[in-house]
């Protein structure tokens, strides 16, 4: 019987270590054991300790066997089944994990209507925890509520857990008010090639923040009483610097610029839970924002986040994809106006509700009701831009979309150096997608999807697709350890099972 479980544990070290895309020698340097150890172990043939899986599953950012409960998360999925009623769009996943960290601005008591309760904000929370900050959920489990109190206490903060979310790197900007030097983990999260934090370094050194990187931390040295004196001009537009420029900006005593901003959907929700927070921010939606500093925060506040458009996008997907009509509630819109323009010009057929406000009053939303549909391939390739473009995000479902319709999709996605590589996973469930280049795909429809068992790719939003592919597939799936989606989906099986899906979770271990 042990050696049955070595050979288990073996095989899904080696499956999450191949979806890593690294070697047995470089899973081997990060243990600081040998090539060969590596390789027994995968085998079943070396005795291994519940600290070395511990060690494996945090280099491999993955939950080889999970100490205190039974072992990784697996979906068993029989698919062919149709789709029906309605499901409503749950909170944004980017919007919570930035209103988390700009809590840290506020001293005085701040609630969070509807949060996700997703990995990524439990990663999060167990950091806020760790270095003082008091947090609890209330309203039966619904909101959450933060306290950060007068001091935190960055000694005590829990690497590991900061280690597995790239969010941790927006701790920056409100930490650089209240400490002088502080030491914040490598930011962790999915595996989407390299990406660098150095915008956020070129944003925050207005601020008087320092950083230099040793051992897998970086080390902040802040200068007090430096702020901008000119306009920061973002190098680059992207959602997490403009976050964390904000967020240095709301207790900058004076009035900072930022150029070059993102407006995508949650810096708009940061900027209005800023706006609660006294702070006046102009020119929310656009590229350039100018906010007017408070340099002392510390007031009750209540704050309800938007639905999330790349959930919306996902449950439209699983509605194309298995050839259903679902009606998808509480979409917001407008940050999926350019997604819509280009599905009806492939030929969905869809009605949408007239508009209301979702509970921020600020954030249009709809009513979506998706039909099946005969779908073309666009004329044109699909490739993200910032907002009001293509949401990056949003990307990846196209690949399973433009694998049910008749022609050949090129797919671009440019932003991130490996995510194009993870949807040709789609191949193994009877996909047909070439990879041009380490961002391009072309994929040829239509599909005849087929049920297989394979690892989930370790990025979050490639990681869903090929769950959506599996429930179009005719015959029982398999999508192991899926922590990757846990990450930034709510129940997502639970929630598809009650619209008709067959989803089964279990595991193994």
């Amino acid at each position: 019987m042990a050696d049955d479980y070595l050979v288990r544990i073996g095989k899904l070290i080696r499956d999450a270590r191949q979806h890593r895309g690294w070697t047995q020698t470089q899973l081997a340097d990060a243990l600081a054991t040998s090539q060969s150890a590596v390789n027994r172990i995968e085998r079943g043939n070396q005795n291994i300790s519940l600290e070395m899986i511990a060690r494996i599953g945090e280099a491999l950012d993955s939950e080889i066997v999970s100490l205190g409960y039974a072992g990784p998360m697996h979906l068993r999925v029989v698919g062919g089944r149709r789709l029906s009623g309605a499901i409503d769009v749950k909170t944004s996943k980017n919007a919570c994990v930035a209103l988390l960290c700009g809590s840290l601005l506020n001293k005085g008591r701040t609630v969070l209507r509807r949060v996700a309760r997703i990995e990524e904000v439990y990663r999060l929370l167990e950091v806020l925890n760790s270095i003082g900050v008091r947090t609890r959920w209330i309203n039966d489990g619904k909101d959450l509520e933060i306290a950060p109190g007068a001091d935190v206490d960055m000694a005590a903060i829990d690497a590991s857990a900061a280690r597995r979310t790239r969010s941790i790197i927006m701790f920056l900007g409100p930490l650089l008010h209240r400490l002088d030097n502080f030491k914040l983990p490598y930011a962790g999260g999915c595996d989407l090639g390299t990406r660098t934090i150095e915008p956020h370094m070129i944003a925050l050194r207005r601020f008087g923040l320092e950083i230099t990187a040793t051992e897998g931390l970086y080390h902040a040295q802040v200068e007090r009483g430096a702020a901008p004196d000119r306009p920061i001009v973002l190098t680059e537009r992207g959602d997490t610097v403009t976050e964390n420029a904000l967020l240095a900006a709301a207790r900058s005593d004076g009035v900072t610029v930022i150029r070059n901003a993102s407006s995508n959907y949650m810096v708009q929700d940061l900027c209005f839970f800023l706006e609660a927070l006294g702070v006046r921010v102009d020119g929310v939606g656009t590229t350039t924002l100018t906010v007017h500093g408070v340099p002392d925060i510390d007031m009750d506040v209540d704050y309800s986040p938007s639905e999330d458009p790349v959930e919306a996008m996902s449950l439209l997907a699983a509605a194309v994809v298995t050839e259903s009509e679902l009606t998808i509630r509480r979409v917001p819109v407008e940050f999926m106006e350019i997604e819509l323009a280009v599905l009806e010009e492939m030929g969905l057929d869809h009605d949408r509700s007239a508009e209301y406000a979702a509970d921020n009053g600020r954030t249009r939303l709809v009513d979506l009701t998706v039909r099946p549909s005969k779908l073309e391939a666009p004329i044109d390739k699909i490739h993200p831009m910032p907002f009001p473009g293509l949401n990056i995000d949003n990307v990846p479902f196209f690949a399973a979309i433009a694998a049910v319709a008749q022609g050949q999709t090129l797919i671009h996605d440019w932003v991130y150096d490996n995510r194009a590589i993870y949807l040709t996973d789609l191949n193994r469930l009877g996909g047909r997608l070439q990879l041009l280049d380490p961002h391009r795909v072309l994929v040829e429809g239509p599909t005849r999807w087929r049920a297989a068992e394979m690892m989930c790719p370790p990025a979050l939003r490639p990681a869903v697709v090929v769950l959506l592919a599996m429930m179009a597939a005719e015959g029982t799936s398999v999508l192991r350890n899926v922590y990757v989606i846990n990450r930034g989906y709510e129940e997502l099986a639970e929630r598809l099972n009650s619209v008709g899906a067959q989803i089964e979770i279990f595991r193994d271990i």
